[in-house]
């Protein structure tokens, strides 16, 4: 930063120090965890000294925060990838079963909020289609925090439901399949083929829970790409420029994925995702009965905790996905 003309180009240098901040939280990280290596050592030398067996609760917890900070620093080191850090957007669509699909999808939705908020990522709903009895139809979100998209990127595909469906008076049991697709939050400056000839925009009134003006005036706004037939929409703001904004964020998220996804199929390198994402291929199960298991197909990692795994537990299944795909680079 004190070598002459560092702020000459304001752009690259915004750039250079966010990379600089990055560096150096990614070591005060590692001091940090180090710094509590240390503290456990001396804790367990004074436990030996002293015979204190009462200490072993406190080494426990602290070696459990250790190797917690430990696991999520090695998930990290996994992203390298060009949008890792980036923001994530997140859609899901319920699938073919009326109701009990909308409601699968809201369980989704509520699985994935619980996680954010275990990562302290901040959470922004732009559209919600509510379902007709119970549930969503379809929802989009953003999700706001360092790595949001290398986590959650994870997550795209169908997902599969078993249980007893309490929608069902005779209490039989129904499969659900709702859709996940995460695109990177792209910036700005980032180049997408998005020409305004191409956009067709339309305003409508907002659906669902939304304050005292919803459905009163038409500010929400969507956007459709003709060429692609690819849509943003979004709902969340009561201004109409607010919400035509959001929506053409949303849309230059999911042109980039889109136009990234067509280049790299030109060259085969996603032929094997391209077909786990398709739908009726389920990445993951998650079975409430004859018994209780989550499994994802794509690694083999299971639990049978089904309910922590609902309350957002779900980077085991992360962090194994993540290390299947940088194995098979």
């Amino acid at each position: 930063m004190a070598e002459p003309g560092f702020w000459n180009d304001r752009e690259k240098a915004q750039k250079r120090l966010q990379r600089l901040n990055r560096l150096k939280t990614e070591i005060s990280l590692c001091e940090g965890i180090q710094a509590k290596v240390d503290d456990v050592s001396v804790l367990i030398e004074l436990a030996e000294e002293e015979q204190d067996e009462g200490m072993d609760a406190e080494i426990v917890e602290t070696l459990s925060r250790v190797s917690e900070e430990i696991d999520d620093l090695e998930l990290k080191t996994l992203m390298a990838g060009e949008f890792d850090r980036n923001n994530a957007i997140l859609s899901i669509h319920a699938g073919a079963g009326g109701t009990e699909s909308c409601d699968w999808a809201q369980m989704l939705l509520r699985m994935y909020n619980r996680w954010a908020e275990r990562r302290n990522y901040a959470w922004r709903i732009f559209d919600c289609l509510p379902g007709e009895e119970a549930g969503v139809k379809n929802v989009t979100v953003a999700v706001k925090g360092d790595y949001a998209y290398g986590y959650l990127k994870a997550e795209t595909g169908v997902h599969r439901l078993v249980r007893i469906s309490p929608f069902d008076s005779q209490s039989r049991r129904h499969t659900s399949f709702s859709s996940v697709d995460v695109v990177p939050e792209v910036e700005d400056e980032i180049e997408v083929d998005m020409k305004d000839s191409d956009l067709r925009i339309e305003t409508y009134r907002a659906s669902g829970a939304g304050g005292q003006h919803v459905n009163v005036t038409d500010s929400a706004v969507r956007v459709t790409h003709i060429p692609t037939g690819i849509t943003a929409q979004c709902q969340d703001e009561r201004s109409q420029h607010r919400n035509k904004a959001a929506a053409l964020k949303v849309m230059r998220s999911r042109l980039f994925e889109h136009q990234r996804r067509e280049q790299m199929e030109k060259f085969a390198e996603r032929r094997e995702e391209k077909g786990k994402i398709s739908w009726g291929n389920q990445i993951r199960s998650y079975v409430y009965h004859p018994y209780s298991l989550v499994k994802d197909h794509r690694t083999g990692t299971e639990t049978g905790n089904v309910q922590a795994v609902m309350d957002g537990d779900i980077d085991r299944f992360i962090r194994a996905y993540l290390q299947k795909t940088v194995s098979h680079k």
